[in-house]
Order: C-alpha cells, then structure tokens, then sequence
C-alpha cells in the first residue's frame, strides 16, 4: 500500500494475471515478456514497496529523478539485484549522467544522441545497453521516421563499441481504437525483423530481441503483437505524484 492507500501488491498480481492471459490467448510463455514499473513522479516508499512484491526492473523518465530515487533506494537494499532504464527523453547535456547511472537507455531517437552516448562509453568495462525508439504514431513525434533512418542510427550505434543496441522501442498513439493499436505494434515488430536481416549477429544468434512496447491502457494487446517488456505505471501505482 502506498502513501495514497493504492494497493500496489493487488496492481502488480492483477498485472501479473493479465499478462498470462495475454500470452495465453497467442501462445505465448509468461518468461517471454519482461515487466516493468514505471516509477516516474513516484516517491521511493512506493518503488521499495513494488521491489518488495516482485518487480525488478524500473523506468524513469528524468535522468536526476531517477539518479536521486535510485541511489536511494540502492543504499536501502544494497543487495538488490534491480534494474533502471532510462525511458525519457534524453537531452545530450544529460547523457554523461545518464551512462553513469542507467543500465539501459530505451529512448535513443537520433544520430547526434548516438554519437554522443558513443563517445562516452568508449572506455566502459561493459557496452551500454540501449534501444532504438522507433515513431510509430504517437503525438510526440519522437524517435525514428522511417526504416531507412533507423538504418542508419543501428548502424552508428553498432559501430560504437560502447554500446549494445539490443531492440526497439515505440509509443503507441493514446487512442482506445484497437486497430490502430495493433498497427502501432505491428510496425515495430516488423521494424526489428528487418533490423534483424540488415544486421545479424555473429553466429546467427538474435540481435533485436527486446521489443519495449505496451502500457496500463494497452499492454496486453502489445503482448499479443509480439512486445517483449511492458512498461507499467498507473497500474501498479496508482495516480502520479505531479
């Protein structure tokens, strides 16, 4: 329970129910699909709560409200074997914070982003996890307009041994019309098939594997798309903390 009286422990067990029916209804295994509490405008007691029943990896959308709460929360469980990614909007005077703190940054949307994240993981002992976010409708306009653009940005990231682009990330647009939804999707999910034939890894082992896509309005029509890692927010802890 929460400062607010909202049930996190009731939101993350009904989450949990509806992503196995989800997976159930397109044949799908439960470990497939990672979830993700999204913790943004949430105090810390509400994140430890959540950590406590179950969930693992976080998502913030500012780099030093997530910097802040989370090193907060690392202190409180020193042990905690917790991820936070970065799904926000990231300024470039911002990045050198944000590599020194996330574990993965899901919203890289443009070349000068990509350049700049490259120069300064260069000397790190392991590659920067990050995702390509791909435009596949939202309002915001953000992330890549094109497959041939997000060529090009997968091609500079791949050339950075710094970073470890793993998969794609969208914003489905804020409509309750199920087609458009799954059209959203849909052109994700295709979006990382062509990333996968343009650039294969070694081996013949899956490069694009993770598929951030789907949120408490939608995820379980995102599951059935072929999301990979839902991200979770009003649904796990109630109304935000403006």
């Amino acid at each position: 329970m929460n400062n607010d009286g909202f049930d996190i422990k009731a939101g993350v067990d009904l989450i949990e129910e509806q992503i196995s029916g989800a997976c159930a209804r397109c044949g799908r295994k439960r470990e497939e699909i990672r979830l993700m509490a999204v913790s943004k405008f949430h105090p810390l007691e509400s994140v430890e709560e959540a950590y406590k029943q179950g969930i693992r990896l976080f998502g913030e959308n500012r780099v030093q409200e997530g910097i802040s709460k989370f090193s907060k929360f690392r202190e409180n469980f020193p042990a905690a074997k917790a991820e936070v990614h970065l799904i926000g909007s990231l300024q470039r005077n911002k990045a050198k914070s944000a590599v020194q703190f996330f574990d993965c940054i899901q919203s890289v949307d443009r070349d000068p982003l990509i350049e700049e994240l490259g120069a300064l993981t260069g000397e790190r002992k392991t590659p920067l996890i990050i995702l390509l976010e791909y435009h596949t409708g939202e309002e915001s306009k953000a992330g890549f307009s094109g497959l041939d653009s997000l060529y090009r940005g997968a091609e500079k990231a791949l050339s950075c041994p710094g970073l470890s682009p793993q998969g794609l990330m969208t914003l489905a647009p804020f409509t309750d019309d199920e087609k458009t939804l799954r059209a959203s999707f849909r052109q994700l999910y295709r979006a990382a098939e062509e990333l996968e034939k343009r650039f294969p890894q070694d081996g013949g082992k899956k490069r694009w594997t993770t598929l951030s896509m789907g949120m408490s309005g939608d995820f379980e029509i995102a599951i059935e798309e072929g999301s990979t890692l839902v991200r979770i927010g009003t649904a796990i802890f109630g109304a935000r903390h403006l």
